[in-house]
């Protein structure tokens, strides 16, 4: 990214978000989000409530650990909060973190789910699991290793293999596997391919209600999504015809994503900053995840949402997320060496 295109979207994002505080304010606390308002307000609200911090939130898209660094030492957040581990783990490497103090952290988050000197922290987990037609699939337990035979040949769908779900995925296999492996296994999910990957995740569960594909790589949290979706129901047609399976629930268990948070570097109100993340870490705050928008708490004492616990039964790969991240750049190669985005190749 040039500094000509860096200025140009952070003086795009001052004008469309509303203005953080440029000092320290002894009863606030700033926030970047990737997190859409809907989902982190009634947190914010919730930790007002009950600290008398107000927190002031910039919502963006893209661009904000760009935004991060270029404002350096002058930078007014303190709290930056992102989905994917990859995000986190570039906060760590680009210097843009510090140390979170919070008891919560070593307390109740388990280690696999947060970074070794504590420079960030998963907030909640999603699960990379498939969806199989209720018609169609008659298996109640599946692996990763079984969608790579040929039984599944023409039967699978997902969306592009570089996006970060899937990077996410095909890197913890790396992680868990080795590369060999991984590639084997990766040539033949592509071969298995009903078309060349396109969409995003609820367009597969609407191809298995078309009889496009018989089993969708998707997220968990987009079944309670399209089930309450009012605004378009016949998403909820989609969800109807399908039924979750946890991959490797009998053995190693389930690769996962995160959100997560981190501490600026240069935070301004450090110590409401970690206020922040001890609340995100609470009980109380936790739930809030999982009712709101159907991710799992990683906390493990927390409960799902009735919803989600409808669906099966979590048990997660124990994988460190970051040895799971340090095999990205890797993830990403073998979808461009395996022209992966192609679909089906034999």
């Amino acid at each position: 990214m040039t500094k000509t295109t860096l200025l140009a979207m952070t003086s795009a994002m001052a004008l469309t978000c509303a203005a953080l505080p440029a000092f320290a304010q002894s009863g606030e606390v700033n926030i970047y989000s990737y997190r859409e308002q809907s989902l982190l307000q009634p947190l914010i609200d919730k930790f007002a409530e009950e600290t008398g911090i107000k927190a002031n939130v910039l919502y963006a898209g893209d661009g904000l650990l760009e935004r991060v660094a270029a404002e350096g030492e002058l930078s007014p957040v303190d709290v930056v909060l992102t989905v994917d581990i990859g995000n986190l783990v570039a906060a760590e490497e680009q210097g843009l973190t510090q140390p979170i103090a919070a008891p919560a952290l070593a307390e109740r988050v388990p280690e696999a789910f947060r970074d070794d000197d504590g420079n960030w922290t998963a907030l909640s987990l999603r699960a990379r699991v498939f969806y199989v037609s209720k018609d169609r699939v008659d298996a109640t337990a599946l692996t990763y290793d079984d969608i790579a035979g040929e039984e599944w040949k023409g039967r699978l769908c997902t969306r592009a293999g570089d996006h970060p779900y899937n990077i996410g995925l095909i890197a913890h296999r790396i992680a868990a596997n080795g590369v060999d492996a991984t590639r084997e296994w990766l040539t033949r999910v592509r071969d298995n391919l009903a078309y060349a990957p396109t969409g995003g995740d609820r367009e597969g569960v609407k191809n298995i209600l078309a009889g496009t594909c018989d089993l969708s790589i998707t997220n968990t949290y987009y079944m309670g999504a399209m089930l309450n979706n009012e605004a378009e129901p016949e998403q909820k047609d989609w969800a109807g015809a399908a039924r979750i399976i946890y991959p490797d629930f009998e053995g190693e268990g389930t690769q996962v994503n995160v959100a997560g948070g981190f501490i600026a570097k240069h935070a301004p109100n450090a110590e409401n900053a970690n206020a922040l993340i001890a609340f995100l870490l609470s009980d109380e705050a936790q739930q809030i995840y999982a009712n709101t928008n159907y991710e799992f708490p990683v906390v493990p004492s927390v409960a799902p949402a009735e919803l989600t616990q409808s669906w099966g039964e979590l048990k997660a790969s124990q994988v460190p997320l970051t040895e799971v991240a340090a095999h990205r750049d890797e993830a990403a190669a073998l979808v461009d060496e395996l022209r992966f985005n192609e679909g089906p190749q034999n």
